[in-house]
């Protein structure tokens, strides 16, 4: 019979796989961003009946979706989506992100019907967010990949390096924008703030 092989630790691996404390408040941070989210939920479905921008009768369309992870980039993650449209040729979703140990996002993601309807639109209003705000924190997804949150510079870019290909041409259109960590008290009016700037960018385009 082969022995098994011979597993060792280092002497950090060894602290912590002997501090419980690391996992259960690891654990505590995710069921709190869970319920922030869940809190969010009933603020942007406030918001989203507003402004009236689309109507489905599929209920994954009008319904948050609350999901989480632990591999992201080898990193845990929850991320909510509301509101969420996922077919093979149509996408619209707004999706609010938590990524541990670098940042909270959230992102307008369309493609199909809803980008050529809104991209347009969508161009016009952050390239002149751009023009006259010296601080415009939206950026525009980059990569091959629609389903990449991560913020390095081969998945999105800044609005003043924009390359001035038209978003209506693009395979798929992203403008997200990202708050750090350590700016946790602000974290919520972040969200809010920036659900409610999508749906104001989204409602000049006339029906």
């Amino acid at each position: 019979m082969m022995s098994p092989a011979k597993v060792t630790l280092s002497q950090k691996e060894l602290e912590l796989v002997n501090n419980a404390d690391l996992i259960l408040t690891k654990n505590e941070v995710i069921h709190k961003v869970n319920r922030l989210f869940g809190e969010l939920s009933n603020q942007y479905r406030i918001i989203w009946d507003k402004y009236h921008l689309e109507s489905f009768e599929k209920a994954d369309f009008i319904s948050p979706k609350i999901a989480k992870g632990e591999q992201y980039e080898g990193l845990p993650w929850v991320m909510l989506d509301y509101p969420r449209c996922f077919t093979k040729e149509n996408t619209f979703a707004i999706r609010s992100f938590f990524w541990w140990g670098n940042a909270c996002s959230i992102t307008l993601q369309l493609s199909g019907i809803y980008q050529k309807k809104y991209a347009l639109a969508l161009q016009n209003q952050v390239l002149s967010l751009n023009e006259h705000s010296k601080k415009n924190d939206w950026l525009i997804g980059m990569d091959v990949d629609p389903w990449q949150h991560h913020f390095r510079e081969d998945n999105c870019q800044r609005l003043d390096q924009w390359n001035g290909v038209s978003f209506l041409d693009l395979p798929f259109l992203k403008i997200t924008k990202k708050i750090p960590l350590d700016q946790w008290d602000g974290i919520a009016d972040f969200f809010q703030n920036s659900y409610l700037e999508i749906l104001e960018m989204l409602s000049t385009v006339d029906d």
